[in-house]
């Protein structure tokens, strides 16, 4: 009997919503999806203008319009400046009726367009920024933190070097939010895993030089360099690396790698290399057949905050079309309600603390021997669950969540 009624409430329920959606229709009979992100800067490279290009492919394979109504993408850069991505996210919302707010890499910006998505209710999809702090202390019910997170790269990476030797370490760490929550996070799981942090030191957002800070490295003693940074970053910092021989006393770690860094410096210079990833181009024969669609598109492979880019966009677009509504509130629902299965991420269900709950995998950079031509750059060590990598929701600092 109970579940009968159970039944019919969730039935009630969903025909509510329907009904609900139904009246609430498309707004001004377009649907918009805005795009922050870096266009020009220093992670332009592993989101920017093929990340728009992503956005376009999934509103193309939507056919471009949901029942009539014409989809619609604008495209903005924040320059890696909180208070330019927080403007634009505002002007937006308020002027151009933008439903769906795509945020790019810099977790700095993605925290500020976050809050202003709060503000006017509006559905905010970070899909580059690596900063838990999106699903914990400032987390926000109309945000999901689609990607990857600085906890899951710590936890994927971190207690995999310390099993393997690397038992000290000694980071260097981009002076802003990013860095340090991915120092901060990785450090605590190399100690829980019987390691130590010798010492770090902070630099500044797109420096050239880092032979300084190579330097301080080499004389701390420590076996591992934990670069706790990204993007033309972390490059930078690996060419000067293997500039003063580094890896003749110690292994550098990149705590947030993309396949264009490893294609850029070569598998000369980062072959053995460790990192963890959510997603990589031939992780399946349905990854494959994207990263092939995209690369003919842009002429090179995906990163995987592209591909997220692509999926979010679908995602989204598929709730609109099932609901009859662009509606924030309803297509979180629908989202929330409806795990995502793609060629990124398999039963991908978004908790309630607005966390995509998607796997990762750690792999290591191949040697030139190893590889069999151009993007053959890595082998699969392990896989990591979701529930691995992120915990239990109950572990959850975020205020909106109920504690069971």
């Amino acid at each position: 009997m109970r579940i009968r009624v159970l039944s019919v409430m969730v039935a009630g329920a969903l025909a509510a919503m329907g009904a609900q959606a139904s009246a609430q229709g498309i707004s001004d009979d377009v649907i918009r999806i805005g795009f922050i992100t870096d266009m020009s800067g220093v992670y332009s490279d592993y989101d920017g203008p093929a990340g728009a290009e992503a956005i376009r492919m999934a509103i193309e394979d939507m056919g471009g319009s949901i029942n009539g109504k014409k989809i619609e993408l604008l495209v903005a850069d924040h320059q890696n400046k909180a208070d330019v991505a927080s403007a634009r996210a505002r002007e937006w919302f308020d002027t151009q009726k933008v439903d769906l707010l795509i945020g790019g890499t810099n977790s700095a910006a993605a925290l500020a367009m976050s809050t202003v998505a709060a503000e006017k209710k509006k559905l905010f999809i970070s899909a580059g920024a690596g900063t838990s702090a999106l699903t914990n202390e400032q987390c926000s019910p109309y945000t999901i933190q689609y990607t990857y997170s600085t906890s899951g790269l710590a936890k994927g990476t971190g207690a995999a070097v310390v099993k393997a030797g690397g038992d000290s370490w000694f980071f260097i760490t981009t002076d802003y939010t990013f860095g340090h929550a991915l120092e901060r996070e990785t450090g605590s799981v190399v100690k829980a895993a019987g390691g130590k942090v010798v010492n770090a030191v902070r630099v500044p957002l797109g420096l050239a030089d880092f032979s300084s800070f190579i330097l301080q490295a080499q004389a701390s003693g420590a076996k591992i360099l934990g670069l706790a940074n990204a993007g033309g970053d972390f490059v930078n910092a690996i060419k000067a690396a293997a500039d003063f021989g580094l890896t003749q006393t110690m292994n550098p770690v990149g705590l947030t790698v993309f396949m264009q860094d490893i294609h850029s410096l070569g598998l000369e210079v980062t072959q053995g290399m460790y990192f963890t990833t959510p997603w990589h181009w031939n992780q399946s024969e349905e990854a494959t057949a994207w990263s092939d669609r995209f690369e003919k598109r842009v002429g090179r492979k995906p990163s995987y905050i592209q591909a997220g880019d692509y999926s979010a966009a679908t995602a989204f677009l598929k709730a609109v079309e099932q609901t009859g509504t662009d509606d924030s509130d309803t297509v979180l629902a629908w989202l929330r309600a409806n795990p995502v299965n793609d060629f990124f991420v398999t039963n991908g269900v978004i908790r309630e603390d607005g966390r995509m709950m998607n796997g990762m995998s750690l792999l290591q950079v191949k040697t030139p021997q190893e590889s069999k031509g151009p993007w053959d750059y890595h082998k699969v060590i392990s896989t990591l669950t979701a529930e691995e990598i992120y915990g239990p929701l109950s572990e959850s600092t975020c205020a909106h969540v109920k504690k069971g």
